[in-house]
């Protein structure tokens, strides 16, 4: 009984400003009391690494549930995605990998990442290696480069929400929009470009309930 009341009387008080400090304290409490002490050393370690990094443990534990429901989503819409795909998240921002067959893939793979909830921008450098399908690469960067240009300078629209996929005149568009006005504006302005046939919305909106 004596050594469990010094443990409590080293214990730091609950006005920690430090929330990880706080977390592990709490831990090696728990550990000590059940006669576990050897095991606190793994978890403190932890908590100090997790702390001492630019993102923090907070956003790491986010960033790695983001990484974790992108693979899912992959996984259970075409099971190759995670095998050819590596999908990297930086505080919310995805950056997607690797190489796949068709144009297709490609998009998928933007539209299944921006379906997570807490993703916020998505940079897909994706390579294609199979460009027999791709009638005119040219025309499609070029309408490509004009709507991203369009939505830079547009007051009413969030750029780095969105994400935009020209397929042989096929506009693919995919991200969060804050409404559904703001959805609305960017869906026009790719419409009015020169070289676009036909627009994909998959646009989902920050009120829709994502995975």
């Amino acid at each position: 009984m004596e050594s469990t009341t010094i443990c409590q009387q080293q214990l730091p008080s609950r006005s920690s400003t430090s929330l990880v400090m706080a977390v592990a304290m709490l831990v090696l409490g728990g550990l000590l009391f059940s006669g576990c002490a050897p095991a606190v050393l793994g978890v403190g370690t932890a908590a100090v690494a997790a702390s001492s990094t630019e993102k923090g443990l907070s956003t790491s534990v986010s960033d790695g549930l983001i990484f974790t429901k992108i693979q899912d989503n992959f996984l259970q819409t075409d099971a190759s995605l995670p095998t050819v795909v590596d999908v990297t998240v930086n505080d919310g921002a995805v950056l997607l990998t690797g190489k796949v067959k068709t144009p297709e893939e490609k998009v998928l793979a933007t539209k299944l990442t921006w379906e997570v909830r807490g993703v916020r921008e998505v940079v897909n450098e994706i390579q294609v290696t199979d460009k027999s399908s791709i009638k005119d690469i040219a025309k499609d960067l070029a309408a490509s480069a004009q709507l991203r240009g369009k939505l830079i300078a547009d007051a009413g629209v969030s750029s780095l929400n969105f994400s935009i996929d020209v397929v042989n005149g096929t506009v693919y568009l995919s991200g969060v929009a804050a409404d559904a006005e703001e959805m609305n504006r960017v869906v026009s302005h790719a419409r009015d470009l020169r070289f676009a046939q036909q627009v994909v919305n998959y646009i989902t909106l920050r009120t829709d309930q994502r995975d």
